[in-house]
């Protein structure tokens, strides 16, 4: 497989995605992570779908693989990683700047279970064996609250099929939204499945956040303007979509 190229050299992706890929302009020490260090983190995915061990990508073997998809400034994907060193994770997000804002920690830290991948996760979840992972993130999603807009939504069935084809069984889907209508959404659409199971046992399960999931500054901003937030867990089954 040949070596990915970075943000800046990239044609345009074979998909499109909704949202943003560059902000304010990087600093000069930040541009060169992006150009020297990115491309050795990068996912490479091979032509044939369904085929990417994503073991393979970490110089240690890990007993697990997860995923987060659009991990912002990577604060939570940082502190899994750093707190589970046995785990290999792999962060989705195509706006540099969160990029070069994470890579600028790990080079840093010298972090070696971290991979990254820049474009639409979907293309990741198709490129990976099905059964993987073991834990997938979607924390905070952009809500596209307009109607006209839901279709930009990452947690629609296209997308749950490809977390589910990825997620082995037992593995667990985590989902944090501070958007009442979206987490409507995500619940009416995940209740329709019958390969997942919602692992709350009582409301304080769904109102409460995990020990083991750290707080984002997406989540921050919205309790500072009063949204609170909601925290979904779900199991992967064994049955068939």
């Amino acid at each position: 497989m040949t070596k990915p190229s970075t943000p800046f050299d990239r044609a345009d992706p074979p998909r499109r995605l909704y949202g943003r890929r560059h902000g304010k302009p990087l600093r000069a020490g930040r541009k060169a992570l992006v150009e020297n260090v990115l491309p050795n983190l990068l996912v490479d995915i091979p032509e044939q779908n369904g085929t990417l061990d994503p073991k393979t990508l970490f110089p240690n073997k890990p007993r697990q693989v997860w995923l987060e998809v659009g991990f912002g400034k990577g604060e939570h994907l940082l502190w899994q990683a750093t707190n589970h060193t046995d785990v290999g994770c792999i962060g989705v997000e195509p706006f540099v700047n969160g990029l070069a804002s994470l890579i600028d920690e790990i080079d840093r830290d010298d972090i070696s279970n971290i991979r990254l991948y820049d474009d639409d996760a979907a293309l990741l979840l198709e490129g990976l064996q099905p059964g993987s992972l073991s834990r997938i993130f979607v924390l905070f999603p952009d809500p596209w609250p307009k109607s006209r807009h839901h279709k930009r939504r990452f947690i629609r069935p296209e997308n749950i099929d490809l977390i589910s084809a990825a997620l082995a069984e037992g593995g667990e889907l985590r989902i944090g939204t501070d958007h009442a209508d979206y987490g409507n959404w995500i619940i009416r659409h995940m209740h329709q499945r019958a390969d997942f199971e919602w692992m709350a046992q009582s409301p304080a399960d769904w109102r409460t956040r995990p020990e083991d999931w750290p707080q984002t500054r997406y989540e921050a901003k919205g309790l500072r303007e009063g949204r609170p937030s909601i925290y979904l867990r779900y199991r992967r089954l064994a049955s068939a979509v």
